[in-house]
């Protein structure tokens, strides 16, 4: 996802409701969020669903990192040879 651009990105909500169109081409052609503002308070994040999905696999996959290293910490590692015997054993090599 592309850094947020304070001056561009962040619009009252009666002006996005305004220029919907013109908002979500913007997102899909600079990959940034817009950020939608009421009564000058952050009150929504519109993002492309190619952005989203970016967004969703990172988390998956920080979620699945995170959890390899509770296992690790109480010992439920395996060694790295017996792991890939493990996973060769599966794939029927």
């Amino acid at each position: 996802m592309q850094r947020l651009r304070i001056g561009q990105d962040i619009r009252p909500l009666s002006e996005f409701r305004a220029g919907v169109a013109t908002f979500f081409k913007q997102i899909q052609e600079t990959k940034r969020p817009l950020i939608i503002t009421q009564h000058g308070k952050g009150v929504g994040v519109v993002l492309g669903v190619e952005e989203y999905e970016k967004m969703q696999e990172t988390i998956e996959l920080l979620q699945d990192v995170q959890k390899s290293i509770t296992q690790i910490n109480n010992g439920e590692g395996v060694e790295h040879n017996k792991a890939k015997k493990l996973v060769l054993s599966r794939l029927g090599s």
